[in-house]
């Protein structure tokens, strides 16, 4: 499922993001979470899925989010103010860790912790490769969204690097994934951040949930 914009939500949307946005901290355990204060969001996907590049798509701040060198070895939240008037959140990368086991629940019970206890977190959007579709590391971050009750938005990126016919294939598959998960939102957004597509659209969106 797609969803239109009107002109006043598309300019909702850059007027939330035509502000300035700075890094806030990393956080690496629950007792180190700052105040939670109004709407936040959080964003999850795979090792090397663009997270990094879409947030800095949206904010229009270059290197506001870094990617690490090494996929799969970032263990921080990393909380980001928006005008004043949001938090965005960076989750780490999953799916290439080579980290021990220990330190792998240890993460993981960070994780839970977060999602099951943040009052504000208003939405989580998880973003999948549009090269290749849902995995199975993606299917453990959904039942941990699940499970946690936490209402979350599908959004596909680097959508330049497939031709229009595999986009509508992917597409399909992910909305069918929608229908079997409780707390998933049924709009799909699709995204390139070096060709901005869709970033109008998905801050219309984030800026609809203020």
């Amino acid at each position: 499922m797609s969803v239109e914009f009107t002109e006043d939500q598309i300019d909702a949307g850059r007027r939330l993001f035509g502000g300035p946005s700075r890094f806030i901290m990393g956080v690496a355990a629950l007792d180190q979470l700052p105040p939670s204060e109004g709407v936040e969001i959080a964003f999850a996907g795979r090792s090397n899925v663009g997270k990094s590049s879409l947030i800095n798509a949206l904010t229009g701040v270059n290197e506001l989010a870094r990617a690490s060198n090494t996929p799969g070895r970032t263990r921080e939240l990393n909380f980001f103010n928006v005008n004043e008037r949001m938090t965005l959140v960076d989750m780490p990368g999953y799916g290439y860790a080579k980290a021990s086991k220990a330190e792998i629940k240890r993460w993981q019970a960070v994780l839970k912790g977060y999602l099951r206890g943040r009052p504000g977190l208003t939405r989580a959007f998880v973003l999948i490769d549009s090269r290749h579709g849902i995995k199975s590391t993606d299917e453990e971050m959904l039942q941990l969204l699940d499970e946690s009750a936490v209402a979350y938005q599908f959004v596909l990126t680097k959508i330049d690097k497939i031709k229009p016919a595999e986009l509508e294939e992917v597409l399909a598959s992910v909305q069918a994934a929608v229908k079997k998960h409780p707390a998933a939102f049924p709009v799909v957004h699709a995204t390139s951040s070096g060709k901005a597509t869709g970033i109008a659209e998905l801050r219309a969106e984030i800026a609809g949930l203020l």
